[in-house]
């Protein structure tokens, strides 16, 4: 059984193949003819390429080289731009693909971008034009926040975010910004190193924000926005802290601010000489027994009968109103009992000895004593609630926690 030929009339004068039935490719000049069914002229393939069964497509366009002309004009990640022209250039040759004009246009774009770059961050251009960014940032953008602003996010504040609209304190919101942490250049540290830098730098400044820690709710916890390995490319430096409710999608409603512009001389002497004792509270040993660290556990007691003795000298020197003299005064003796006690804690050469001083001091210490000073001041009088604490045993050594 024979197989007929192609449709349409073989070329004349065209070889035959070694059945005689298709025409082999034109001669190497030639075209087809003018009588061709096609249509066509003479000197041109009708429909672009002409192969020896007829006309086929033109090549396909090389996607590689598409993207590589893409951002280079964009100039937004140049050196990706480089990578994918000179990937396209490869591909193109190996596969008889079209393309190699916007592959070579997106290399020299991106090259040049590289080079702008490489300029900018050298001469700090880079942080000038992130600050610009900021300055010029949407109103629903989280770089648009400072510190006072209460915000909600689409998505709370579990995640990726990068939108944020400002919302009044008073009213339910996500978030509420206390700091905004600004870090110095160089190459980008890590999501790890930024957490841990975040981590410190944020819960070192919340009582600076929220100097009354009773009037924080037991809900509140910090959170943070940190910039990605592609916004510190741009320039972005900043580490945005924020108070939000610890479930990460419930909303809080009221102000947390509790700083030099909400309270009156008084009330900021007051908490400046507590967050003093608090301060030093903060560094216990991270080995819960004395018996496993004595020598840390004794230089812990050392800072806290220093700090409250500190305390004790900063409620004494200051004028305080009248309604409030006497509740201070009887706090500040007994904030000298208890310095005495965490002073022999000290010193003791036992965990035994320890224990006997530092429960001593601990019960000297009990924030129930300082309710009545509160009320006198204005602030916040109900006490924080606190996790469960272990109680000690009689007969264990161990000390309440």
């Amino acid at each position: 059984m024979s197989i007929p030929p192609p449709y349409g009339p073989p070329h004349a004068g065209g070889p035959q193949d070694p059945q005689g039935q298709y025409p082999a490719a034109p001669p190497q000049g030639a075209y087809p003819s003018p009588e061709s069914p096609y249509g066509g002229q003479p000197g041109f393939a009708p429909y672009g390429l002409y192969g020896p069964y007829g006309p086929r497509p033109p090549a396909a366009v090389n996607g590689v080289a598409i993207a590589s002309l893409v951002l280079g004009v964009l100039c937004f990640v140049p050196a990706l731009g480089l990578v994918l022209g000179l990937i396209a250039l490869r591909q193109i040759k190996r596969r008889g693909e079209r393309g190699r004009g916007m592959a070579v246009a997106g290399s020299l774009l991106s090259s040049l971008g590289l080079a702008l770059w490489t300029l900018m961050l050298a001469t700090g251009a880079a942080a000038d034009f992130w600050e610009g960014v900021k300055d010029g940032a949407r109103a629903d953008s989280i770089l648009a926040l400072r510190a006072g602003d209460c915000f909600n996010s689409p998505a709370g504040l579990e995640g990726a975010a990068d939108r944020a609209s400002q919302v009044p304190c008073d009213r339910a919101h996500d978030g509420e910004v206390f700091a905004v942490v600004t870090l110095p250049g160089g190459a980008y540290p890590g999501d790890g190193s930024l957490g841990d830098t975040a981590d410190e730098r944020c819960y070192g400044l919340r009582d600076d924000y929220a100097m009354d820690r009773w009037a924080l709710p037991a809900t509140a916890e910090v959170y943070y926005f940190v910039p990605t390995p592609e916004s510190w490319r741009f320039g972005d430096r900043g580490i945005t802290c924020v108070f939000g409710h610890r479930d990460g999608q419930s909303r809080l409603t009221g102000s947390l601010r509790r700083d030099e512009t909400t309270l009156d001389t008084h009330q900021r002497a007051y908490l400046e000489a507590a967050r003093v004792l608090n301060t030093a509270l903060d560094n216990a040993p991270g080995t819960e027994f004395a018996e496993n660290d004595l020598p840390g556990h004794t230089a812990w007691a050392g800072e806290v009968a220093d700090a409250v003795a500190e305390q004790t000298r900063m409620l004494r020197a200051h004028r305080w109103p009248a309604g409030a003299r006497q509740p201070v005064g009887e706090l500040a003796d007994g904030l000298a009992e208890a310095e005495k006690e965490w002073a022999k804690a000290a010193g003791a050469q036992d965990a035994g000895t320890y224990y006997e001083y530092s429960e001593r001091g601990v019960e000297l210490l009990d924030p129930r004593m300082t309710v009545t000073t509160r009320k006198a001041l204005g602030l916040a009088d109900s006490m924080p609630r606190y996790e469960e604490r272990r109680e000690r045993e009689p007969d264990s050594g161990d000390m309440k926690v």
